[in-house]
């Protein structure tokens, strides 16, 4: 190595270095460590087996394998979850700490890892007892499917390859999570089902039963958004906050819209606000930007634009006499 290059190294690892110390996002906190992502998305692995056997392992299920099968792997996702749980509990305590430290607030005293433990603990138990709810939920989720999809062959096919269905099923694990205030893994889940699926589904929105997502590119549903029961987005369909330049102060504000039952939204629409609601049975068609609240029973749909042809007749082709009015 020249000396050159000798010279730029140290001058990156220095400035690099200088960094971690002057931001605390890029400090440890103690001996504190974030959740691990692999494990997180392992356990989704093994969940998912678990609510649909058959369909992404090699289990083949008789009766009286069925209890052994399962409780092997709930058993395993429960020991794995009440970890990452625990480590998240310290690390998001620690954060409060120096957090609390910096603006000159009470102090707070450290989250030991006995009490993170029983925190974690109780979340587990309340997580492990809604399983067979959310099974229930993906079920009417995937009869959703394959009642609003003519191109779906079966429902084993909307299981099995229906990217909406994987990140409904990935969302609706999160939520339970979510709603028992736990730091990170809620959405290291769904950023998860988002990089793989490109649906972005935040883990606090509130989503009624028979929801399905057809195609599902470019999909975003915001935090505080809620949906009702039967409703259908298309793809690049964003239910999001209006203007939120507030940042913080917004947090835990409603920002997002309320979409009732049985309202069909199509591609590319969007929808925002907090204080807008789709009214019960509504039809959004393609391309609508939505910031007021529709009526039940209302039928939106974008004035379609013309097109028009400039030029002489019989004139030859040529791409310069096309004109395009959009």
């Amino acid at each position: 190595m020249n000396p050159e290059a000798t010279r730029q190294i140290e001058k990156a690892v220095k400035e690099i270095t200088d960094n971690y110390r002057a931001n605390d996002v890029l400090m440890a906190k103690g001996e504190c460590r974030l959740p691990s992502r692999s494990a997180i998305i392992l356990m989704i692995k093994e969940l998912r087996r678990v609510m649909f056997p058959g369909y992404f392992g090699e289990e083949n299920l008789a009766d009286r394998v069925g209890d052994y099968f399962v409780g092997s792997h709930i058993n395993r996702i429960y020991l794995c979850l009440k970890e990452q749980i625990v480590t998240a509990l310290v690390y998001h305590h620690a954060v409060q700490v120096e957090q609390a430290r910096q603006e000159e607030k009470e102090h707070l005293d450290a989250l030991t890892c006995e009490e993170a433990g029983r925190q974690a603990e109780e979340i587990c138990q309340y997580f492990i007892s809604r399983l067979p709810y959310i099974q229930q939920m993906l079920l009417k989720d995937v009869q959703a499917g394959f009642d609003g999809d003519p191109a779906a062959q079966s429902k084993e096919d909307i299981v099995a390859s229906y990217p909406g269905m994987f990140a409904i099923y990935v969302y609706r694990i999160a939520h339970e999570l979510y709603q028992k205030k736990v730091p990170y893994i809620p959405r290291i889940m769904t950023e998860y089902a988002h990089s793989r699926t490109g649906i972005d589904i935040n883990a606090g929105a509130q989503i009624g039963e028979y929801f399905f997502i057809d195609h599902g590119t470019g999909v975003v549903i915001g935090e505080t958004t809620k949906i009702g029961n039967h409703v259908k987005l298309y793809q690049g369909v964003t239910l999001g906050a209006l203007s939120t330049r507030m940042g913080q102060q917004l947090a835990g504000v409603k920002r997002h819209p309320t979409i009732e039952d049985y309202v069909t939204v199509y591609s590319g629409s969007t929808i925002l606000g907090g204080d807008t609601v789709i009214g019960e049975g509504s039809i959004i068609g393609g391309n609508a930007f939505i910031t007021e609240s529709v009526a039940r029973k209302t039928k939106v749909i974008v004035k379609k634009p013309e097109m028009t042809f400039q030029g002489e007749a019989n004139v030859p082709f040529d791409i310069n006499t096309w004109i395009w009015e959009i």
